[in-house]
């Protein structure tokens, strides 16, 4: 029944998702990554807390657990329990695996903000859609130093940018939620900014002063 296959794909995918990438490698060091930086498990606080190396480690692996959801995941469970069209356990995948990073079971469901999740879930999805919107992140990173502005504005722009690659409007409603979603994430970063408290990516370390 193709009931059967949704539920069995969200759960895989959720579960997946759900593997808190940041908090075990800073539990590895010995580090509660909840209570140092902004206390988020996700990259970003990962690159201020574990340093370069380890944050883009989390950085990949935590779009590897949306990819392979998508990817490979509804594939498997379409070939065990056929019943459902592969395209929508898909798009089911995507969805329950960015739930189980930003909502995860281990850490009472409390998660990171699912913006590399979310961007694994579009390479397989869509991928023009996130080169488009992978580019405005950039640009506001670069020029604003602030990874909020550009996660904001690329979330804001990705169902734009889908429906402008895809013309298809399921994957437009879906990716509008997944926009919605990250930018309720960062309403902390939000409250932040328009207070001018937001921390800056320094790119240069600061010279000691003689």
């Amino acid at each position: 029944m193709p009931a059967i296959s949704y539920i069995a794909t969200a759960l895989m995918a959720y579960l997946l998702g759900s593997i808190p990438t940041g908090f075990l490698v800073a539990r590895a060091r010995g580090v509660d990554i909840r209570t140092v930086g902004s206390g988020n498990i996700g990259a970003t606080n990962a690159f201020r807390v574990l340093g370069k190396g380890l944050g883009i480690f989390v950085l990949l692996m935590d779009a590897l657990k949306g990819w392979v959801a998508v990817q490979i995941g509804a594939q498997l469970v379409n070939q065990l329990l056929p019943g459902a069209p592969l395209d929508n356990l898909r798009i089911t995948a995507g969805i329950a695996a960015i739930l189980g990073h930003n909502f995860t079971c281990w850490l009472n469901f409390k998660g990171g903000k699912g913006i590399a999740t979310s961007a694994g879930v579009l390479i397989a999805l869509v991928p023009w859609a996130l080169l488009i919107i992978l580019s405005i992140f950039i640009i506001l990173f670069v020029t604003t130093r602030y990874v909020s502005i550009g996660s904001i504005a690329a979330a804001f722009a990705l169902p734009f940018a889908t429906w402008f690659t895809t013309r298809n409007t399921g994957l437009t409603i879906v990716t509008g939620a997944m926009g919605a979603l990250a930018i309720l994430k960062h309403r902390k970063n939000i409250q932040r900014l328009l207070n001018g408290t937001e921390n800056r990516i320094q790119f240069k370390k600061k010279e000691a002063t003689p």
